[in-house]
């Protein structure tokens, strides 16, 4: 039970939902994250930092970036409520937003190269 209250305590804030929406579509750095969300890097940094002790994230490092994606090796509990947002929120007009901005963001002209 305390993998599943940590694992909903995560997924309990909107610009939360909104990264891990994002993520499954691709990877992303906390440049991408913070340019989409519009948010402070401080404040998506520590969204990022609770799904990533919830076990819903990974990161990886990438040169001078921070790749952040869906965990790969995630147990059958994450597995369940990805498939219950997916259901939930395919027509959620903000997070489709977010796709659609995503198509282009481009890490190289946000945080420079």
């Amino acid at each position: 039970m305390k993998e599943m209250l940590k694992i909903l305590k995560a997924l309990s804030d909107s610009n939360r939902m909104r990264i891990i929406s994002m993520l499954k579509e691709r990877e992303l750095c906390v440049c991408e994250i913070t340019d989409v969300l519009q948010l402070a890097t401080s404040t998506v940094s520590k969204h990022l930092s609770l799904l990533k002790e919830a076990g819903l994230i990974e990161d990886e490092k990438d040169g001078k970036w921070v790749n952040y994606r869906i965990n790969r090796e995630r147990s059958l509990l994450i597995d369940d409520c990805l498939a219950m947002i997916d259901k939930h929120t395919e027509r959620d007009i903000e997070l489709l937003n977010d796709k659609l901005k995503l198509l282009i963001t481009d890490r190289n002209m946000i945080c420079g190269t």
